[in-house]
């Protein structure tokens, strides 16, 4: 059993390891980063991201005639957030508090001083729930990485690379930890098992089997190994039930096999106090990968408000159940009705111009930062090429010509009632009445015409208002929407130092953890739900927090 000696010993080489090593090396201090996979995951998850970032009062949002501020963003956070626990959202109310002000000050400067830039066009996601007061973006916020998740990554690892050749950073891939050694109640480095090697790409599953032991001891432990999303048990063993209703017998996975939350038992074993396990942020619109990477490889469809969301009955969901706008809600609106899918249904008009799909490799354009490409992608006649391909190969799409054959197609994928022709025609019909005149009583016929009045919605993501039974549009298109995991929202409990805390409410000498593992700060930065684009700032920002605070100590 070997021993290695550093400043400080970082678990994880995703983005909030490779960002606590990048402020690590940037004060001279020396880093050993170990990770289970091999050096083709290097970025972890962000690499497969979309690169969205909120950020709050940016020039691309007052040119697109924006007013945003850090008092609007907060209001939004907190009410979204929903804190409602005593003990377990102290820190996570503190973390929230500072998180806005870095989205609003200093972070686009940040990143834009290690070369990230972002596109003109700023999205406006999770809308929310219907009340000012309430949960949901009273503006739009998501600002898309030129570049997209690769990008995002980059900016970070070209950096800590560089530190590898001066002999700053030490990379052990396949070294997977098993215990954080603690001794004298201070974590002091970890054990684990050394894996095979293998020269598999990225994202791929890769085997278990161990050739060896180690031991890495250090002056601080930065855990970095992200959430549980890809660990279906140990989802559905902290799933809210009582708060969402019964966990989804199928479900998806939006992220690789390798997040499985192994650290999170690991370091509560170790003493560390985790926090808030209930707080989960999957997606209701999941669609399985027609050229999967890692195994149930799930993408989600990004939409537009514009489709009719059905649940497995036929029936629309309820305000403020609409495509973008209450994640939570939704979830619990599919799941009342005692199945685990829903459907859109929609026009060619609409999909050309309000779906997007969540992923880096499923937005060529943008991630090779290919401004011919993406002009051509994004405003040419027909569905950019990768939701085209979704529309030919799919298994959960239907394009039909007509209703008839729309319906027969949705009951040959159903996993609950077969739908009723008539019935679906009549809720259909129903809407599509409300098209005659510029207003009507149809919510979500409001919330289109209310979004269309934001420039960057009119211009390249809304479509505009239409019967969806006008063949003129067609063909129909229906989607049937899955369950898709991905995101832990509860984690290690840290201060705003990112260290560890203790259940006692003491601080964990020289542990610390950054990113989702953390729950993106203080054990659950968010809440109960996600304003969108905070993933990867969350990372950013408790990654590079546990850097500057070991740096100093």
């Amino acid at each position: 059993m070997s021993q290695q000696q550093a400043d400080a010993v970082v678990v994880g080489s995703g983005l909030a390891g490779l960002v606590a090593t990048y402020e690590l090396t940037r004060a001279g201090r020396r880093v050993i980063v170990v990770d289970q996979e091999n050096r083709n995951n290097l970025g972890g998850q962000a690499f497969w991201s979309l690169g969205g970032l909120f950020l709050v009062d940016t020039p691309e949002q007052r040119r697109l005639g924006i007013k945003d501020s850090a008092d609007l963003a907060l209001h939004d956070w907190m009410a979204s957030a929903g804190f409602d626990r005593d003990d377990e959202d102290f820190w996570p109310r503190q973390w929230a508090r500072a998180y806005v002000d870095f989205a609003a000050g200093e972070k686009r400067q940040y990143l834009h001083d290690l070369g990230l830039r972002i596109t003109p066009i700023v999205g406006w996601a999770e809308r929310g729930g219907g009340f000012a007061d309430g949960h949901g973006n009273s503006v739009p916020r998501f600002h898309l990485t030129w570049g997209t998740g690769p990008e995002v990554v980059r900016v970070f690892v070209e950096p800590v690379l560089e530190a590898e050749k001066r002999g700053l950073v030490e990379f052990r891939f396949r070294h997977r930890v098993d215990e954080v050694v603690v001794e004298d109640g201070a974590a002091v480095g970890v054990r684990g098992s050394v894996l095979a090697p293998t020269d598999l790409e990225r994202g791929v599953a890769s085997p278990r089997d161990v050739a060896g032991e180690f031991e890495i001891r250090a002056g601080a432990v930065v855990v970095t190994t992200g959430g549980i999303g890809h660990n279906h048990e140990l989802i559905r063993q902290n799933w809210p039930t009582e708060r969402l209703g019964p966990a989804p017998a199928t479900m998806i996975s939006g992220v690789p096999a390798y997040v499985d939350g192994r650290m999170l038992g690991i370091a509560e074993d170790a003493g560390a106090s985790l926090v808030n396990r209930d707080r989960m942020w999957h997606y209701t619109e999941g669609i399985h990968n027609w050229d999967p990477i890692w195994p149930d490889h799930a993408i989600r469809i990004i939409p537009g408000p514009s489709s009719l969301w059905l649940d497995a009955n036929g029936n629309r969901l309820a305000p403020p159940n609409f495509p973008g706008f209450d994640t939570n809600s939704t979830m619990k609106a599919i799941l009342s009705t005692g199945y685990d899918y829903s459907w859109f249904i929609l026009t060619q008009s609409i999909i050309e111009k309000e779906f997007a799909l969540s992923g880096s490799e499923q937005n060529p354009d943008i991630t090779s930062k290919d401004l011919k490409f993406a002009a051509k992608s994004r405003f040419a006649k027909g569905a950019p090429g990768p939701v085209d391909a979704f529309t030919r190969h799919g298994v959960d799409f239907v394009v039909r010509d007509n209703l008839p054959d729309l319906v027969a197609g949705m009951n040959e994928i159903t996993r609950g009632p077969k739908l009723d022709l008539q019935h679906l025609e009549r809720v259909i019909s129903a809407r599509d009445a409300q098209i005659d005149n510029k207003f009507g009583k149809d919510a979500q016929l409001m919330a289109i015409t209310n979004a269309r009045q934001y420039l960057g919605d009119k211009l390249v993501r809304v479509a505009k208002p239409h019967r969806i039974l006008d063949p003129t549009h067609g063909p129909l298109i229906a989607v049937r929407l899955n369950v898709l995991t991905r995101k832990t929202l509860g984690g290690l409990e840290t201060n705003l130092d990112s260290q560890v805390m203790r259940p006692d409410g003491s601080a964990f000498d020289g542990l610390f953890a950054a990113g989702e593992v953390a729950g993106f700060g203080g054990g659950g930065v968010h809440g109960y739900n996600a304003l969108e684009g905070t993933f990867l700032g969350g990372c950013i920002f408790s990654g590079r927090t546990a850097g500057r605070t070991i740096a100093r100590r």
